[in-house]
């Protein structure tokens, strides 16, 4: 039946998601892979920083403009284990919620649509892997009153001029 169907294409596309956070770090960052130390919490002076939020927002909306991809919260750039714990969430809910928050405000609700959250444990730490798909639509970052609009360029993130954002626009959506 349908129905059915839906349930074998949905258990078919967990299987993708549940990369296990070993496998992602043994390939290392890439076009579809990033991984992020903390959320909020700028590890050299151990305060909230809006620029780390902001870079996690950078690299999410890089994915789902681009082909998607996967970003795990808790791991250094350099595949070692940092954990969610530095980032002083009482629990895995008010992270969550943070997130969602972060992203509803500064990138719209239709972004978090696509973004799905697991977490998980890497070398008995705990992280967050957050899954995005790819975008149907364009989506921005709000940084003040400006906007931005980034792409995944292979290991890294890039801001695209207005030109550069029209014509990549008209040309991926």
């Amino acid at each position: 039946t349908g129905y059915e169907t839906l349930l074998t294409e949905q258990n078919e596309e967990d299987t993708v998601i549940e990369t296990s956070v070993g496998e992602l770090v043994s390939t290392g960052e890439s076009e579809e892979v990033e991984f992020k130390s903390t959320l909020r919490v700028n590890l050299h002076t151990n305060q909230n920083d809006p620029r780390i939020e902001l870079a996690v927002l950078k690299t999410l909306a890089g994915f789902l403009n681009t082909r998607g991809g996967r970003l795990v919260i808790g791991v250094a750039d350099d595949g070692s284990p940092v954990g969610i714990e530095p980032d002083g969430f009482p629990d895995h809910d008010k992270l969550s919620l943070h997130l969602v928050n972060l992203v509803n405000s500064r990138m719209g609700p239709h972004a978090m649509t696509r973004l799905h959250l697991r977490f998980d444990e890497y070398e008995d730490h705990g992280v967050l892997v957050v899954e995005a798909d790819r975008a149907v639509s364009p989506v921005f970052v709000r940084d003040g009153n400006d906007e931005h609009f980034y792409v995944r360029t292979g290991p890294a993130t890039s801001a695209l001029s207005g030109r550069q954002t029209q014509d990549y626009i008209k040309e991926r959506f």
